[in-house]
Parts: C-alpha cells; structure tokens; sequence
C-alpha cells in the first residue's frame, strides 16, 4: 500500500490489523489494511501467496490533463507491463486502465463514440489531443 499511497495525491494508510498468534500466517504478518487514493476507500485483505491478481479486478484512474496520465501511465507501470487501450499492468500485476475523465462524456454518442474507440485500438497510452480530435471529427 506504501507503493499506491506514494502514487496517488490526497492518499493515506488509514488502518492496518496483523495476524495474531491464531494464523494462518506468521503472526504479526498484515492482514487487512484499509487506505484511500485520492479519498477512495479500499480494503486488502492478505490472502497469502496463494491467489494472484487477474484481469477479474482491475481499476480505472480518471485523468483531467495529459500530465496525468502521463505520470500515472508510467508510476504505475514501473516494474510491470504496458498495454493496449489505456491498460496496463502493476509490479504486483493488479490491472489499471488511465483514461481521460471526459472518456464517459465522448461515448455517450454513437456516431463520435465510433470514432474515440477507432482511435483508443490504435493506442497504448491514451492522448487526449487525439481523442478530442476523433471526438469532434477532425482528422488527426
């Protein structure tokens, strides 16, 4: 959690509870730990090597500028993988997806939400300049 909370602005550990002597991991180890990034609430709970992040779970950070996502796309990927489509995976494999907050504004029409989607399959990185371009209608 220290790796999110130094991403995100605004972002703090609020608890932390460890195993005690009862297990099933060593005693002391952390169980649960509730945090906000950006003041949204999470909750992890520590279930052991055993289970791995998959693209079941993933979260979306919602970006006002360029500097945004810039800097989020490539905190976040340290360590991991870049996707496609604004997608990409952490150092701990937990999927994230930046996007641009005016992303819901530009699907909400079909013929210009053809357009923005065309352009998102043709990126890794979103770019807002594009995606404005696309939404509008003008040539890139």
């Amino acid at each position: 959690m220290n790796h999110y909370v130094s991403i995100f602005a605004s972002s703090r550990i609020v608890t932390v509870s460890r195993y005690g002597d009862a297990g099933p991991l060593p005693k002391g180890t952390v169980l649960v730990i509730i945090f906000e990034l950006e003041g949204q609430r999470f909750m992890a709970l520590n279930g052991g090597p055993h289970f791995k992040f998959t693209e079941a779970i993933s979260l979306s950070v919602s970006c006002d500028t360029q500097d945004e996502i810039d800097g989020f796309w490539e905190k976040l990927s340290a360590g991991g993988e870049k996707g496609r489509c604004g997608w990409l995976k952490d150092k701990f494999g937990l999927s994230w997806q930046i996007v641009p907050s005016m992303m819901g504004e530009m699907m909400q029409d079909a013929e210009r939400s053809s357009r923005v989607m065309a352009e998102v399959l043709r990126m890794n990185k979103l770019d807002i300049t594009t995606l404005q371009r696309a939404y509008e209608g003008r040539a890139a």
